[in-house]
């Protein structure tokens, strides 16, 4: 007969995807009737903003927008001038088990951009995007912990406790922040908003209860033409904090937060020059995971009749660490003409690897550094260089690890000889786990017309222990049961060791 199997069942998320997308796009614009003709590009810079992520049968897109600021001398005239072009972009993946019902998440950054001028009224604009992606199917995880049998059929169940880390939500929360920002009064007005970059960083979450509460700020940089033509920068530290609903989850869970742009909108406010408008749109996405201990029926046997028993892998993660490591940059760039002034400095983060060598793994970033600078000839330039940059971690081997990289906080480059000195941070964000997989019981079947037969065994064995192994291999082996074994050899709490003599008393 098939006996009765007792079932827990957790409520949690399959992993179905954890990548990087690589996207280029390109798009050519004309120059806008209210601009001069165009007589060299300085340089281009783009803010991407998310709009959407879609999960479809087999399949996930994401969507956004990359918005280019594109820095040209015009014809005929000495002040740097600005144009905008907004390249749309689409990008998919493809993994088994995706539904409409699944979780996503989704982080674009934009690696490179450049824009080519094809006549003084055309460019050709093109932005190099990495969107990173995870999909979640939600699931409910069933393990079976035991059997529900009636005493006389002897059966003995064995039972182990494993740690399992768990994806046990997954959230997002879209917010606004808005407000009207002041130039600091020792610094000259704006008559021309030239560049807009928000850096959007959360540094505190805590969950109490079923809210997750989460603190962080965007730091705004800006760079202005004053009405004397001059580059001028400006920054601000806007503060933001939000709660967003999670249920089902311990106040000491494990969650990974992101904050991101869905839109950045920041103008002149007034006709004085000193008062911005701005509104930002932004989305928080967090993905918790919870430690929660799992029972598993790991072996099963009976003393009185012929008992056979089915079993299924489970592979459980351990988690090891989540933790974020900064590693500071520091790199010359040679420039064309001796530096007078650096007008901005602003840093790209391309592809993020994690390659393993024993117990060390080496989290690297390519990233690429550009400043826009005035020489002491008063001629703008731009030096740009690609910079890898390495991190290495102590990590147990057979762990796996996932890895981000984000550049926050302030960039800082100063003029040097032969060229300018950049120096910014870099925050390697890891996620470790170590995998352990086992076998439960899924299925047992005992034959009640099949009775042990024990008729030739001998009333007592005298039985050595061998190497790893248990008291329960030995009951097993010998029809009997653990509690008689210890009986008749009055053994204490300490398991017996390899080599040690034991008395087996035959199952009556």
């Amino acid at each position: 007969m098939e006996l009765e199997l007792k079932t827990t069942h957790l409520n949690c998320y399959d992993t179905l995807l954890d990548t990087t997308l690589f996207q280029e796009e390109t798009l050519e614009s004309i120059v806008p009737d209210a601009c001069p003709d165009i007589l060299r590009i300085v340089d281009t810079e783009a803010l991407v903003c998310l709009k959407s992520k879609e999960a479809q049968e087999g399949r996930m897109e994401v969507a956004g927008t990359a918005r280019c600021a594109i820095l040209y001398l015009p014809d005929g005239e000495q002040e740097l001038r600005r144009m905008t072009v907004s390249i749309p972009f689409t990008c998919a993946a493809e993994a088994a088990g995706l539904s409409r019902g699944c979780r996503l998440t989704a982080v674009p950054r934009v690696q490179s951009a450049d824009a080519r001028m094809l006549n003084p009224r055309k460019v050709l604009t093109r932005v190099s995007l990495a969107v990173d992606i995870q999909a979640f199917a939600p699931q409910t995880a069933s393990f079976c912990d035991g059997v529900e049998c009636e005493s006389a059929a002897g059966v003995r169940q064995l039972g182990e406790t494993h740690s399992a880390c768990l994806v046990v939500a997954v959230e997002e929360k879209p917010f606004t922040f808005s407000d009207d920002l002041n130039l600091s009064g020792s610094r000259p007005a704006a008559a021309e908003l030239l560049k807009t970059r928000a850096d959007l960083v959360c540094n505190e979450s805590k969950i109490i209860g079923n809210k997750l509460i989460f603190k962080g700020e965007a730091d705004l940089q800006l760079l202005y033409r004053a009405p004397d033509g001059s580059l001028c920068p400006a920054s601000f530290e806007l503060p933001f904090s939000q709660i967003m609903e999670v249920s089902e989850v311990g106040e000491d869970a494990d969650c990974a937060l992101q904050v991101l742009l869905t839109g950045c909108e920041c103008t002149l406010d007034g006709e004085e020059g000193r008062t911005l408008a701005l509104s930002l749109s932004m989305l928080a996405q967090a993905v918790v995971r919870e430690e929660r201990q799992v029972s598993l029926l790991s072996d099963i046997y009976s003393t009185a009749y012929a008992l056979t028993a089915e079993r299924k892998p489970y592979t459980f993660y351990r988690l090891l660490e989540h933790a974020q490591r900064r590693v500071t940059v520091r790199e010359l760039l040679e420039t064309v003409s001796p530096v007078r002034e650096v007008c901005d400095v602003y840093v790209n983060v391309g592809a993020v690897t994690a390659a393993r060598e024993g117990a060390q793994v080496s989290l690297s970033a390519e990233t690429s550094v550009t400043v826009v600078y005035l020489a002491e000839d008063g001629s703008l330039g731009t030096a740009q260089r690609a910079i890898p940059a390495a991190c290495p971690v102590e990590l147990p081997e057979g762990s796996a690890c996932t890895c981000r990289c984000v550049c926050p906080g302030e960039r800082f480059a100063t003029p040097t000889g032969g060229g300018v000195e950049v120096r910014y941070p870099l925050d390697f964000r890891y996620l470790a786990l170590m995998p352990h997989t086992t076998t439960g019981v899924s299925e047992v079947h005992l034959d009640e017309s099949a009775p042990r037969d024990t008729a030739g065994q001998p009333s007592i064995v005298l039985r050595m222990v061998g190497e790893g192994e248990r008291l329960w291999d030995i009951a097993k082996t010998y029809g009997t049961t653990t509690e008689d074994i210890v009986q008749a050899n009055a053994l204490g709490e300490e398991a017996p060791q390899a080599g040690q003599l034991l008395l087996i008393p035959k199952k009556r």
